[in-house]
């Protein structure tokens, strides 16, 4: 007795039985049916060959790209002044044209590291607004892998105003003090 192996491709049922049996409309219908596989698995390209017939599908489908925004960085705020030649403060004017602020140098940074007004949370400032300072007089602790150094003044001058916040990290060239 001999078993009945069964049709490997399926019967399309939107196709008239007639339609299928012709060898064009066979062939037809059987493409048909690939490409519904292929979407359906979704499978990008097949190729077949059957005696010297050879056959090779591929679909092309509009690709959705979706892009996503980087999520917004915090940038550290240092103050704005604007510089004139050979590192003096630009005056910044008032909107009636007085300057509003002293002109005076800044004195910037000469590390990188962490900005220390005082030599502990408890204790008082180097240095504060209005006070004149000689060559030997501290001005800061700037904090550079974990090693406290003072930053002296070198030179006597007044401090017109302290730029930075205490336990701000600070680059190097930044401006520290406004000084005169």
């Amino acid at each position: 007795m001999a078993k009945k192996r069964p049709d490997p491709t399926p019967k399309s049922s939107s196709k008239p039985a007639a339609a299928q049996k012709t060898g064009g409309n066979d062939r037809l219908a059987q493409l048909e049916r690939l490409i519904e596989l292929m979407v359906q698995k979704d499978v990008v390209e097949v190729e077949l060959e059957e005696g010297t017939t050879r056959w090779r599908v591929r679909r092309t489908e509009p690709q959705t790209v979706t892009y996503a925004a980087a999520p917004a960085m915090a940038m550290p705020t240092m103050p704005a002044m604007p510089m004139q030649a050979h590192g003096h403060a630009a005056p910044a004017q008032a909107a009636g044209g007085a300057a509003a602020e002293p002109q005076g140098e800044v004195f910037k940074s000469p590390m990188l590291g962490t900005f220390y007004r005082a030599a502990s949370p408890e204790a008082e400032p180097f240095c504060k607004v209005g006070d004149r300072v000689n060559g030997d007089k501290t001005l800061c602790i700037i904090e550079a892998m974990k090693v406290m150094n003072e930053i002296k003044a070198e030179r006597e001058f007044e401090i017109l105003e302290i730029l930075v916040k205490n336990g701000e990290p600070v680059e190097f060239g930044q401006p520290l003090f406004l000084i005169r």
